[in-house]
């Protein structure tokens, strides 16, 4: 897997260029994984509600073609988007997405932050109380909904998977603008907190976030 770091770019081009790149390939074409920063700007899923915006924005509003609900993009923020072979690479979708949320727990133990994963619904957490703790979250005991008591989201994850490709990917906080999640239900979640490595004391740069986050993804996904 080729590893670009393409830091600061548009949030829109680099996605019209995700899909070129995955209409466009065959079983001899490269994975690749793109390392970048957006501009502000909040994606929607493709069964993403209205709703879930909750006051007018004053920053763009994308529909994308990758699964869950709404999300923000911005600076301070390191979004991961492997283009991977899932067929050559020899494991199918709850696999990858397994593997994906890995690495951010691989990442976040680097600089001694345990992340947790919530069944049934994807993405990467941290206590906010002990973000260094290592107490398993109790069990959801069948559960209608996730619970999210005493937690912050820190990585968010969306996918797209189109003729055995995968592209869109995971987006890691580590220091944001926060307030703008406040106009949305992050992924579709009322109340929700969303936090990122400086919020729970972590001092890391963007570029040393994206070395380790693409160290681990490039690993975790060879086949």
């Amino acid at each position: 897997m080729h590893t670009i770091v393409r830091g600061p770019c548009a949030y829109e081009a680099v996605y019209r260029e995700m899909q070129a790149y995955t209409a466009a390939r065959d079983s001899q074409t490269p994975d690749a994984l793109w390392l970048c920063e957006h501009d502000p700007v909040y994606t929607q899923g493709l069964a993403g509600r209205s709703e879930h915006l909750l006051v007018p924005a004053a920053i763009p509003v994308i529909a994308t073609d990758r699964g869950g609900q709404i999300t923000f993009h911005g600076p301070g923020q390191v979004v991961a988007y492997p283009l991977l072979d899932l067929k050559r690479a020899g494991y199918y979708v709850k696999e990858y997405v397994y593997r994906v949320e890995e690495a951010v727990i691989r990442t976040l133990r680097h600089w001694n932050v345990t992340g947790h994963r919530v069944a049934g619904a994807p993405g990467i957490y941290v206590r906010l109380d002990d973000p260094s703790g290592h107490a398993r979250l109790p069990p959801s005991d069948g559960a209608a909904a996730p619970s999210f008591a005493g937690l912050g989201k820190i990585a968010a994850l969306g996918v797209k998977v189109s003729r055995h490709c995968a592209y869109h990917g995971v987006a890691l906080n580590v220091a944001m603008d926060l307030s703008h999640f406040d106009a949305i239900n992050p992924c579709g979640y009322a109340g929700l907190r969303t936090v990122d490595l400086s919020t729970i004391g972590v001092a890391v740069s963007w570029d040393e976030a994206a070395a380790a986050l693409g160290q681990r993804l490039v690993s975790g996904l060879q086949p």
